[in-house]
């Protein structure tokens, strides 16, 4: 199995702050990467400069074994790396039919939407993208409704049914389950990792709940102070006493024998 991303002692400083440093991790292709860490440990300058949206001070990025480092987020997305944010982006007054086509349209040319003004929204090659990724993310009962009306959950799935609608080979994700209920949080994961795998992409997830991490997670990345404090399965990880004294605090049982079947 291939190394698909890359990072070589990655730092990034704000003046005297330093918010991330002495990074090196190899990630291969296929894998499930949980992040974790407390608010302010890294976690997310770490996904910004994969993406292009913060430059690195120092290090290397590389994807697909090509560097990468300091590019613009435009340009790795074509790339062929996406991302979703903790707050779902997506378009309030269209379908959920309509999103996922305009998201289909944009991802099939490299220029971006705005470049390609006359794309064709509804061709047919887009509304076919946009039936599979309804269908693949279980949202189908929601195909006429307008973003804006969405229940949380739905919202998030068509926010994560839009990220790969340019065929991403790598995927970070942001709190995915960010404002969703406790009884609601791991079908919506479920949903989201059977998506993910049925399409091949490796996923980089920053999440909180350490549940959520140590069932679907096939590896977890620990973030402290701006660097990475443990790297291993979620058992390692989570077993870590530097990540239960800094991170987690004492972990429930109920995680080390909670992966769930297929995820």
């Amino acid at each position: 199995m291939s190394d698909i991303l890359a990072v070589r002692d990655l730092e990034k400083t704000f003046g005297s702050l330093t918010a991330a440093r002495d990074i090196t991790v190899s990630v291969p292709s296929h894998q499930t990467v949980g992040v974790i860490g407390a608010n302010g440990a890294g976690k997310t300058t770490f996904v910004n400069m994969i993406t292009g949206h913060l430059r690195p001070s120092k290090g290397s990025i590389w994807f697909e074994g090509k560097e990468i480092t300091g590019r613009p987020s435009r340009e790795i997305t074509r790339l062929g790396i996406s991302r979703s944010f903790q707050v779902a982006q997506i378009f309030p007054t269209l379908t959920v039919f309509e999103s996922m086509c305009t998201a289909a349209a944009v991802g099939r040319h490299a220029g971006g939407f705005f470049s390609n003004i006359v794309t064709p929204v509804h061709s047919a090659v887009a509304t076919a993208e946009a039936e599979a990724a309804i269908a693949l993310f279980q949202i189908g009962a929601y195909r006429d409704t307008k973003a804006f009306a969405l229940p949380q959950g739905v919202r998030k799935l068509l926010d994560i049914g839009m990220a790969i609608a340019g065929h991403p080979r790598l995927l970070l994700l942001d709190e995915p389950t960010s404002g969703i209920s406790i009884e609601e949080k791991f079908d919506l994961m479920q949903i989201v990792m059977s998506a993910l795998k049925s399409r091949k992409i490796t996923v980089l997830f920053v999440e909180h709940d350490m549940e959520i991490v140590g069932r679907f997670a096939d590896r977890v990345l620990a973030f402290y102070d701006g660097t990475v404090i443990a790297d291993g399965t979620p058992e390692q990880a989570l077993d870590d006493p530097k990540v239960q004294e800094l991170i987690s605090g004492v972990r429930l049982k109920s995680v080390a024998g909670g992966r769930a079947a297929g995820a």
